[in-house]
């Protein structure tokens, strides 16, 4: 009976810890974002959070590292797309995302933009991909890392126009924009919250939103499907996972504190102006809506024959 009732009584004076949030990706990408906004709530509500940066191998480093943690609710995961529904298509992972880790909630999910470098003389889908094929192996597509959206609809988009475009990964969104910016790279399927501020100031030029109806952001940027290919409809998401092992009334707790954060006043205008969606469904509605997009990615994947290659 008393090994029975330890995690629930543990449960009932969680958290008596800092909480570290685990997030897979460089700073300033949205993973990061989300993680530090929930990580500022718990702490305005008088608990003690702390976020950590723990990049590497498209964030299966980070994705590893917490679902090895003990499953006490002190160390949560921004898991995202990439750790929980595509990479484990794509390489042998050292950690299983469908039975390592448990879903707390989605906190935030957003659109896929293709924008390229200045110097590319394209304005358009249909003239990005006639200069391609006119040039090919000159442009490079950058990726917020392997298994991103940004890296599969990237190769998506390769393979449905027939161009010859080489990938270059990045750890985050941050850095590939940043050589975006620079010319170092010519084209990056990025992220909205990201792309709109340098798409504003003429930073980078916008082709196309990978979303099924335009941008409120970018009202003059055409969706994929007007650009004549709806199959690169993507958009990322973010959410918190824990260890499995984690008992319920602690997720509970943290499902219940992620919805009073994200549903505050403050975060929700800057997720407008950012162009992110609070999503917050329950433990047991994420979970299913993380088993459709394993699915998704899967097929995605299978049909365009994407390695890492």
């Amino acid at each position: 009976m008393t090994c029975a009732a330890a995690p629930f009584a543990g449960a009932q004076t969680y958290p008596s810890q800092p909480i570290k949030i685990v997030v897979p990706t460089a700073p300033g990408g949205v993973a990061d974002i989300v993680g530090r906004s929930f990580a500022q709530k718990l702490n305005e509500a008088g608990k003690t959070a702390v976020v950590e940066n723990k990049t590497g191998a498209g964030g299966a480093i980070a994705a590893d590292f917490v679902a090895k943690s003990p499953p006490d609710g002190y160390t949560i995961y921004v898991g995202f797309h990439a750790t929980n529904a595509i990479l484990p298509h794509l390489q042998k992972l050292n950690y299983n995302p469908e039975t390592d880790l448990l879903p707390v909630t989605i906190a935030a999910k957003t659109a896929n933009v293709l924008v390229v470098n200045p110097s590319v003389p394209a304005k358009s889908m249909k003239e990005l991909i006639a200069y391609a094929k006119a040039n090919p192996g000159k442009l490079t597509f950058a990726s917020q890392g392997n298994g991103s959206t940004g890296h599969i609809v990237g190769e998506q988009f390769k393979s449905a126009a027939g161009i010859d475009i080489n990938h270059v990964p990045y750890r985050g969104a941050a850095p590939a924009a940043q050589d975006l910016i620079a010319g170092h790279v010519t084209m990056l399927f990025d992220v909205l919250t990201t792309a709109v501020p340098q798409i504003k100031s003429d930073k980078v030029r916008a082709i196309a939103i990978a979303d099924a109806k335009r941008a409120k952001s970018l009202p003059e940027v055409p969706t994929v499907a007007e650009a004549g290919l709806p199959e690169l409809e993507s958009g990322p998401w973010f959410g918190f996972f824990v260890p499995a092992g984690t008992p319920k009334p602690v997720i509970d707790w943290l499902y219940a504190e992620a919805k009073k954060a994200f549903n505050s006043p403050d975060v929700q205008a800057q997720f407008e102006k950012q162009g992110l969606t609070a999503m917050l469904g329950t433990p047991e509605q994420t979970r299913a809506f993380v088993a459709g997009e394993y699915k998704r990615w899967g097929d995605v994947i299978k049909k365009a024959n994407i390695t890492l290659n």
